[in-house]
C-alpha cells in the first residue's frame, strides 16, 4: 500500500512538474506569424537596407546579390560587414609607445589623480594617446561575393543587376536574393551558422553552368580610422595572405596582419578550382556541370591551419533550428488589432531590434555600438552603452545571452583594480571605452565618465531577479561588492555642505559639461545611492553585515539639484536651460527616473514639471538613439503613456528606423545599436511594468487604439 502511495505521488509530481513545464512553454501569441509579418523586402539597391545574418558573435551583411558582391557600393550607407567578437588586430608600435603617457594629472577635491586622456602637447603624449586609441581595432575578416560576367566578358557592375526581389525572414535567419544580369535569373539563399563563424549560400542560375558566374573572396587590410567599412585595398605590401590546404572541395586560406593571423575554410558543391586572381584576392570557378553552386565559408583565429568547414546544409540546419528555438522562447509582443497607425511600425522595431540585437550581440564580450557591422571609435565597446544594448535580455526572458558578456568583468577586474588603486580609489574603476582585454582608451571625455559604473551591479542584479539563489549571488558577489567599494570611495564629502559630492572630474552622462566644474548630476546621484542600497541587499542575502562605509555616503548622498521646480542637468549648472548647449546631447535628468526605480532622492512632481519642461525645449535634433526610449520610460513611470508612446515616434532623424531595423543616426553612426537595445527595454517596461507598478501595460494608451498581447516579459526594477 505504501509503495502504491509513493509511486501515486511520484507519478503526481512528475505530471504536475510537466504541467508546469507545459505552462512555461505554451504560447498564446502565433510567434511564427508575428515574426513573418516583418519580413525585410528589397526591390532596388539601398545601401542603407543591406541585411545581416549571424550568431551573436559573428555577423555577415549582404548586399542585393546575397552576398557581398559590391562592398564598395554601400561603403557610405550601412557596409557590407564580417566581423567577429575575436578579430582584433594592432599596427606595429615602431615607437614603443606606454600608456603612461596619454596620463595626465588633475588636481581634484585636493589631491592629483591621473587620467589617460588625449594629450595635445607635447606631440609625444599626442602621439601615444592617439596610439591607444587606434588600437588594437577590430578588424574587417574579408568580402565575400559574386563575380559576375557579362556577355561581353566585362564584369557586371551594381547597375547592371535589375528585377530585384529580396527577403530576410527572421523566423529563420534566411535571406532569398533573387535579380537578373542581362535577363539572366540569379537566385541566391544565404544563412549564418550558429555555432561556427560561418556563412553559406546556394546559387542558382544559367550562368554558373555557363562560367559566367563564379565566387570570390577579397582581403581588405584595417583602418587606422574612426570607420573602417571593409573597402580598404590600398597598402597590399603590409599584408600577406595565401592558400593553405585544397583537398577536394575543400579549403583553406590564411591572412596574416601586424598582429592577427586568421583562417578561412571554403566548401563548395561539385568541382571547382580555387585560385589567387590578385594580390588578397581568391576565386572560386565551378566546373560547367551543374547551374546550383552551393559555397560557404568559416574563419577562425588559429596559427596552424585546420580544415573543418561547415557545408551550406548544415548551416541552414543551424540557422533554421537555433532561430526557431529563440523565437519561441522567452518574450513577445503583439500589437496586431491596433488602430493607431504606429502600432505596427512599433511591432516591426521591435521584432527586427530582436532579430539584429541577437545576429550581432549576443557574444562573450561588451559589443560596440555599431554591433559586428563596421568600425565606430575603431571598433572598441563603450561601457557605459552596455546597459542599453544587453539590459532587455533578462527583461524579455534571455537572460543568458546577458549572461555571457557579464563574465568579461571577471577577466578584466585586475585591470579595473590597476586603475582604481592609480587614481586613490578603493575596489574596481571600469574603463569607459576599452576593449576585449580591458584595456583603457585615452579620451579627454570618456576617461571622466562614471556611469557605466554602477552598470555591473544593476546586470547583477537583473540576473539574480530570474535566479534568486545562492549560486547567483556566489557568482556576482566578489564584483559587486568591489565596484560598490569603488562608489563609496568615489563620492567626496564636502564639510561645508556635510554631504557627499560626485565630482568634479566628472563629465556625466550629458557630455557637454565640463569635467573641471561638474558636480552632482541627478542621473548618477539617483544610480549611486540605487546600487549602493542594492549591494547592501547582496550583503544581507549572503548573511553578511551591512558595510557601514556604503550606509555613510548613501545617507549623506547630496541631494538632486534641482532650481524653479525642475531638475538641473548638474549642480554646477544653473544654466541647464538657458544655455544652448546645455540643452543638447542626452535629456539624462530624465534617466534619474526612467532608467532608475522611485527614489526618496527624487519627487515626481518636480521630475514631471522637468519632463514637461524638456520636452518643449530641449534641443531634440542633436540627441542620440537611446534618448527616446529613455523619455518613454520616464513618460510611463510619471503615468503619461500617451507621451511614452510620443517619444517613441519623436519625428527626429536619430530616431529613424531603416528598412532593415536598424536605428540610424547620421552620415558617420549611420546604425546604432543602443537604439535598437532601448526600443526592448522601454517595450518590455511599458508593458509588464516595474516593482510596485499595479497598472496594466502602464506605458500602453487606454484610449482603445491601443491593443496588446504580451508573454514572457519580466517588470524592471
Amino acid at each position: 500500500m505504501r509503495k502504491t502511495c509513493y509511486l501515486s505521488v511520484i507519478a503526481l509530481c512528475l505530471f504536475a512538474g510537466l504541467n508546469g513545464y507545459a505552462q512555461k512553454t505554451i504560447t498564446k501569441i502565433d510567434r511564427k506569424a508575428l515574426v513573418e509579418r516583418h519580413k525585410v523586402m528589397n526591390t532596388k539597391v539601398d545601401p542603407l537596407s543591406s541585411l545581416t545574418v549571424g550568431n551573436g558573435r559573428f555577423a555577415f551583411t549582404v548586399d542585393v546579390t546575397g552576398l557581398q558582391t559590391f562592398p564598395e557600393t554601400y561603403e557610405k550607407g550601412v557596409p557590407l560587414g564580417t566581423q567577429s567578437e575575436w578579430g582584433w588586430d594592432s599596427f606595429k608600435d615602431t615607437a614603443g609607445y606606454k600608456f603612461e603617457e596619454s596620463l595626465k594629472n588633475y588636481h581634484i577635491n585636493g589631491r592629483d589623480i591621473s587620467y589617460g586622456v588625449q594629450v595635445k602637447d607635447p606631440k609625444r603624449s599626442n602621439d601615444a594617446g592617439n596610439w591607444f586609441r587606434e588600437n588594437p581595432h577590430r578588424l574587417q575578416l574579408g568580402n565575400f561575393g559574386l563575380l559576375i560576367l557579362k556577355k561581353n566578358g566585362s564584369e557586371a557592375t551594381i547597375d547592371d543587376i535589375k528585377d530585384i526581389h529580396q527577403v530576410l525572414n527572421p523566423w529563420n535567419g534566411e535571406i532569398k536574393s533573387h535579380f537578373t544580369v542581362e535577363g539572366e535569373s540569379v537566385d541566391v539563399i544565404t544563412y549564418g551558422h550558429q555555432v561556427a563563424d560561418a556563412v553559406a549560400a546556394q546559387i542558382t542560375s544559367t550562368l554558373v553552368k555557363e562560367g559566367r558566374l563564379k565566387v570570390t573572396l577579397k582581403l581588405p587590410y584595417p583602418t587606422n580610422q574612426f570607420t573602417d567599412m571593409g573597402v580598404n585595398y590600398k597598402n597590399p605590401e603590409k599584408h600577406t595572405s595565401g592558400i593553405g590546404v585544397v583537398y577536394g572541395n575543400k579549403a583553406n586560406i590564411w591572412h596574416q596582419l601586424d598582429a592577427m593571423r586568421y583562417w578561412m575554410d571554403l566548401e563548395w558543391s561539385g568541382k571547382a578550382s580555387l585560385t589567387k586572381a590578385k594580390t588578397h584576392e581568391f576565386l572560386i570557378s565551378p566546373d560547367k556541370v551543374s547551374d546550383v553552386l552551393a559555397v560557404s565559408i568559416k574563419f577562425y583565429p588559429l596559427a596552424k591551419k585546420v580544415l573543418s568547414p561547415v557545408n551550406f546544409e548544415e548551416t541552414k540546419t543551424s540557422s533554421i533550428n537555433e532561430w526557431k528555438k529563440y523565437w519561441l522562447r522567452g518574450g513577445a509582443v503583439d500589437f496586431s488589432g491596433s488602430t493607431d497607425k504606429r502600432a505596427f511600425e512599433l511591432e516591426r522595431r521591435v521584432i527586427l531590434s530582436q532579430y539584429l540585437l541577437k545576429a550581432q550581440e549576443a557574444g562573450q564580450y561588451p559589443p560596440q555600438e555599431t554591433g559586428l557591422t563596421y568600425n565606430s571609435w575603431y571598433g572598441k565597446p563603450h561601457l557605459e552603452m552596455h546597459w542599453w544594448h544587453d539590459v532587455h535580455y533578462p527583461l524579455w526572458g534571455r537572460e543568458d545571452l546577458q549572461e555571457r558578456s557579464m563574465g568579461w568583468y571577471q577577466d578584466i577586474k585586475g585591470k579595473a583594480k590597476a586603475i582604481a588603486e592609480r587614481q586613490g580609489f578603493k575596489g574596481v574603476r571600469w574603463p569607459k571605452m576599452t576593449d576585449n582585454a580591458g584595456e583603457e582608451s585615452p579620451s579627454s571625455v570618456g576617461a571622466f565618465l562614471i556611469w557605466q559604473q554602477p552598470h555591473y551591479i544593476y546586470m547583477a542584479e537583473l540576473d539574480y531577479r530570474n535566479h534568486p539563489n545562492n549560486e547567483t549571488l556566489q557568482k556576482y558577489k566578489n564584483l559587486v561588492f568591489a565596484d560598490a567599494d569603488f562608489m563609496a570611495s568615489y563620492a567626496y564629502f564636502d564639510k561645508v555642505k556635510k554631504h557627499y559630492t560626485l565630482g568634479p572630474g566628472l563629465i556625466p552622462s550629458q557630455e557637454v559639461h565640463n569635467q573641471a566644474t561638474t558636480i552632482n548630476p541627478p542621473y548618477e546621484l539617483t544610480y549611486w545611492h540605487w546600487a549602493l542600497g542594492v549591494a547592501q541587499k547582496w550583503r544581507e542575502r549572503l548573511g553578511l553585515p551591512r558595510d557601514k562605509s556604503w550606509d555613510e555616503v548613501m545617507n549623506k548622498l547630496a541631494p538632486l539639484p534641482q532650481q524653479d521646480g525642475v531638475y538641473l542637468a548638474a549642480e554646477s549648472a544653473p544654466d541647464s536651460y538657458t544655455n544652448p548647449k546645455n540643452k543638447t546631447d542626452h535629456p539624462s535628468q530624465l534617466a534619474a527616473y526612467g532608467m532608475m526605480p522611485y527614489s526618496k532622492m527624487m519627487d515626481t512632481t518636480v521630475m514631471r514639471k522637468t519632463f514637461d519642461l524638456i520636452w518643449t525645449d530641449w534641443t531634440w535634433s542633436h540627441t542620440w538613439g537611446w534618448d527616446f526610449p529613455m523619455a518613454a520610460m520616464t513618460a510611463a513611470r510619471l503615468n503619461m503613456p500617451n507621451k511614452a508612446i510620443d517619444a517613441l515616434f519623436m519625428p527626429v532623424t536619430t530616431n529613424t528606423y531603416l528598412n532593415n531595423g536598424h536605428n540610424y543616426q547620421d552620415d558617420r553612426l549611420t546604425i546604432y545599436m543602443p537604439g535598437n537595445g532601448g526600443i526592448l527595454t522601454a517595450v518590455a517596461m511599458m508593458c509588464a511594468g516595474w516593482d510596485g507598478c499595479k497598472v496594466k501595460n502602464p506605458g500602453i494608451p487606454k484610449d482603445g487604439t491601443w491593443k496588446v498581447k504580451w508573454e514572457g516579459l519580466k517588470k524592471m526594477p
